[in-house]
């Protein structure tokens, strides 16, 4: 049985496998509007990171 989500823009209906290209989006449209929204700082992170789940490369690794 195959999996479907909505699309985050449209809401559409949008098969979730490999043949689906622009997952979770339905479409190169709603993709690229989405990611203008970020560009345009409509859509933010509401709150702040915890420190531990930002991933820093010069944070020495606990081994």
């Amino acid at each position: 049985m195959a999996t479907n989500v909505a699309c985050p823009r449209c809401r559409q209906s949008v098969p979730w496998n490999e043949h689906s290209t622009h997952r979770p989006f339905c479409s190169e449209k709603c993709k690229l509007i989405d990611l203008g929204k970020w560009a345009d700082e409509d859509n933010r992170i509401s709150e702040p990171l915890e420190s531990d789940l930002i991933w820093d490369p010069y944070r020495p690794t606990e081994d």
